[in-house]
């Protein structure tokens, strides 16, 4: 009904203004379109004969960046006409190409493309993340896309469980583990958009998001590098004079790279005990048997309790320039190795330094006293064994005999017990 008062209204206008022309007013100008659409659509509440919504926030419509530059609606809505009212109740998908043909050439390649392509229509689209007559500047406060909004505008599916169980998302909620990192504290803070800090178009690109899958994508397992240090500049060239940082430069993408050790969306501070402790772990994924000899040393069972004020993996390898111990620029070099333990043990000397933190029994060339102190007391343990279960063996054996001889003793005479 209000979709029919309105049309009539608009109908009584027009019909005023060609009277008006006929009757040789002027050529002017006729109204401006918008506000004959408004006219109808004005009410954010209005719904078509079909219950879809109609109407348009005239505010909103103004403050946006559309409204800022004058853009008539029938620029987006090419098949409706302020000539010709009413127009069709269902008119065609607005093509946003029409204005942003860069933008949504890129689009089309992405993943959330390639999910609506392949009939998941509930794949984000342009409206879904700038808006509809609300759409604004990205550094504009109020928009959608601005670095303190993007976590609820990505959220609105990545962060929603039930979204996410039914388009099967990779990665679960990743919003989640984004708001508690380290970037997401940052970006959510007062100064967060100004210093810069990390948002999920930061890394994953505004329209040219690509599957982690895919060798073009700036989170692909190769680009993951360039894409942080792209922030931390500093790191990212410490990493690249690492040995993990020259695998990568051979191509070798089974390197570790940032996201192995810091993780992708919940990166936290480094200098929080809890993750300290377990990055260890993430070392041991790769470096099995080095994880296995330290947790056997007392650094290593007291980090397993939770502790941090002994030494990791980085205290005394470093965190991003690590190198093997052949390399004379190492921090585990023999000519380093001292500095080193100095850095904990203030005191230590020549002989401390040559404490093997990795000292595996198994291993006859690295540890040979080790080793053969090792197959000694795996003897001397078996030995004991060997020697007390006999010894326990004759015992029972014995004992049978006496508890045999005493009810032999008692059935005959009934002998003193």
């Amino acid at each position: 009904m209000q979709f029919r008062v309105a049309a009539g209204l608009v109908l009584l206008g027009l019909i005023a203004v060609d009277t008006a022309h006929a009757q040789g007013a002027g050529a002017k100008e006729s109204a401006d379109p918008n506000a004959t659409c408004l006219l109808c659509h004005k009410d954010p509440a209005a719904k078509g004969s079909t219950g879809k919504q109609i109407g348009v926030d005239a505010a909103q419509l103004k403050a946006s960046v559309h409204g800022s530059l004058r853009i008539k609606c029938t620029d987006c809505h090419a098949d409706a006409s302020p000539d010709k009212i009413p127009h069709a109740e269902k008119l065609k998908p607005v093509e946003c190409a029409t204005c942003h043909e860069d933008a949504v050439k890129e689009y089309a390649a992405t993943a959330h493309a390639k999910a609506r392509a392949g009939g998941k229509q509930f794949a984000a689209s342009c409206v879904d993340c700038h808006g509809i007559h609300d759409i604004r500047r990205a550094k504009d406060p109020e928009s959608r896309t601005h670095p303190t909004k993007l976590e609820s505008t990505c959220g609105a599916c990545h962060g929603n469980e039930a979204m996410i169980r039914q388009a099967q998302v990779p990665g679960g909620n990743v919003v989640a583990k984004y708001h508690d990192s380290i970037h997401g504290t940052l970006t959510a803070a007062k100064d967060g958009a100004t210093r810069g800090a990390p948002t999920c178009t930061g890394c994953h690109g505004a329209h040219k998001i690509l599957p982690k899958s895919d060798p073009e994508s700036s989170v692909s397992r190769a680009k993951v590098p360039d894409t942080c240090g792209s922030c931390h500049q500093r790191i990212r060239m410490t990493f690249d004079r690492g040995q993990h940082g020259k695998l990568r430069q051979k191509g070798i993408t089974a390197g570790p790279g940032c996201s192995d050790c810091h993780s992708a969306h919940g990166t936290q501070r480094h200098d929080v005990p809890k993750w300290q402790v377990e990055v260890i772990a993430e070392c041991g994924t790769c470096h099995e048997d080095f994880i296995k000899t330290y947790r056997d040393t007392f650094h290593g069972q007291v980090t397993r309790l939770g502790y941090t004020r002994v030494a990791t993996c980085a205290s005394c390898h470093d965190a991003h320039d690590v190198r093997p111990a052949s390399d004379p620029a190492s921090t585990v070099a023999p000519g380093n190795r001292l500095a080193t333990c100095q850095k904990c043990h203030a005191g230590a000397n020549a002989n401390f330094a040559a404490f093997d933190p990795h000292a595996n029994r198994h291993d006859r060339e690295r540890n040979p006293i080790l080793y053969y102190a090792g197959i000694f007391m795996d003897l001397l343990l078996l030995g004991v064994f060997v020697f007390f279960g006999i010894h326990t063996l004759f015992w029972f054996v014995r004992s049978l005999r006496v508890v045999r001889e005493r009810r032999r003793g008692g059935g005959a005479g009934g002998g003193d017990r």
